[in-house]
């Protein structure tokens, strides 16, 4: 008779899927978090402040100050009190930013970007590689390795989360990924970086990242309640999210899709459908059979394309025109569609072009049949991509920063 043996699962696995966190892409309300986040926003500023900010207590404000000064993600001013003033409660109170930081990691179907931000959500340093391609398991450690090593060179400051933006579907619960244009399918991207670097992970769709940053990261107050907000993203692929009182809107199933909205243009490959019209590899195509650029090369990219039209050439202006058209039609049927309060549009589809927002503007205007809407451009520029990654590895330290610095501490690499 054969007797099985089952195994214990390795320690270092188990712990990494205990690292795994859902994504936190809110404005949390939590009475913590809103202390932060008036720190966050207003700071240096005095516990009276924060309580006309956050409509708490001023009993309920000094808890949770003296709570964050315990984790340590808030710091007293001294410096800063006001003359003559009795007890701590009239000293100020700021984010404690030096001493940290997080790890975003942008998975892009071309480049991967690391980036490291502090708890303000600043970029501290960003880098950039090609995406790694092969099988996926050896795709993965070659990732988890590049990661591992940039964070090797912050010595002063400790990591205490790790946030991943990319895009196909993704189980936010076990941080897996499918990803069909890498190969990847269930690819365990936050058990592999949990357990390469010993910390927090969470995994997010790169549009609600985005979207996130936004919300969380690109304006100074808080959304208003009931207010809604589109996010229309464009670069080699497209997307959107909705933001619906304060929370990006992720469902389970993962995000829905607008690559096959209609989009005609003869001028641009005639496919009838968004993605393969306004890509960045749909332009190209396009520029490259109208030998506006070489049929390869380093002169065949966007960067030249763009190059180009700012130095007059009629045939480049027209490409570029063409998906500004194109875009503006396509953010219009959507807004017609969901009606939001706000309405966004970032990618660099969008940004590295800004001499094609009227365009985009113009045919917004003449394809919407609802009344006039304004278009704004992502607060991020062309850095929508690391600020989406930052948010995710920052957005459980904002909806709860004691519990945060509390799993970072049981598992974080020490400072």
């Amino acid at each position: 008779m054969t007797i099985a043996i089952v195994r214990p699962a390795p320690k270092r696995a188990l712990l990494a899927r205990h690292l795994i966190v859902a994504p936190s892409l809110k404005v949390a309300d939590a009475a913590a978090a809103s202390v932060f986040s008036a720190a966050r926003m207003r700071g240096p500023i005095a516990r009276d402040a924060i309580a006309q900010a956050t409509r708490l207590s001023i009993a309920t404000v000094n808890r949770q100050v003296t709570a964050l000064l315990d984790a340590g993600v808030l710091r007293e001013r001294a410096d800063l009190a006001v003359p003559g003033a009795i007890g701590r409660p009239r000293v100020p109170v700021e984010v404690n930013h030096a001493p940290y930081l997080t790890l975003g990691i942008h998975i892009g179907a071309r480049a991967t970007s690391i980036v490291a931000t502090d708890l303000l959500g600043r970029t501290l340093d960003v880098v950039e590689t090609p995406t790694p391609r092969g099988p996926q398991a050896a795709a993965l450690g070659t990732l988890a390795e590049s990661a591992r090593r940039y964070l090797s060179r912050w010595h002063r400051r400790r990591p205490l989360w790790v946030g991943v933006a990319a895009g196909g579907v993704v189980d936010s619960t076990t941080g897996s990924l499918d990803h069909p244009r890498l190969g990847w399918t269930d690819a365990p991207v936050g058990p592999v970086l949990a357990e390469a670097l010993g910390l927090p992970v969470s995994v997010a769709s790169h549009v609600d990242a985005m979207a996130g940053a936004e919300l969380l990261l690109g304006v100074r107050r808080p959304p208003s309640p009931a207010q809604t907000s589109l996010y229309v993203y464009a670069r080699e692929t497209v997307g959107y999210a909705l933001s619906i009182e304060g929370r990006v809107h992720s469902p389970t199933s993962g995000p829905g899709t607008i690559a096959a909205l209609p989009a005609q243009s003869e001028l641009l490959g005639g496919s009838g459908q968004l993605e393969s019209t306004v890509s960045d590899e749909a332009v190209l195509t396009a520029a490259r059979r109208a030998r506006v650029l070489p049929a390869e090369g380093p002169a065949s990219t966007m960067p030249a394309l763009l190059r180009a039209a700012r130095q007059g050439s009629p045939q480049a202006q027209a490409l570029l025109t063409e998906r500004a058209r194109a875009l503006g039609a396509a953010v219009a049927l959507l807004r017609d569609l969901l009606n939001p309060d706000d309405l966004v549009v970032g990618g660099q589809a969008f940004t590295e072009y800004p001499e094609g927002m009227s365009v985009v503007e113009a045919a917004f205007a003449q394809r919407s049949v609802m009344p006039p809407r304004k278009i704004r451009v992502s607060a991020f520029g062309n850095r929508v991509q690391e600020a989406g990654a930052g948010v995710v590895s920052l957005g459980g330290l904002y909806a709860d920063p004691i519990g945060a610095m509390r799993r970072a501490g049981r598992h974080g690499v020490p400072a």
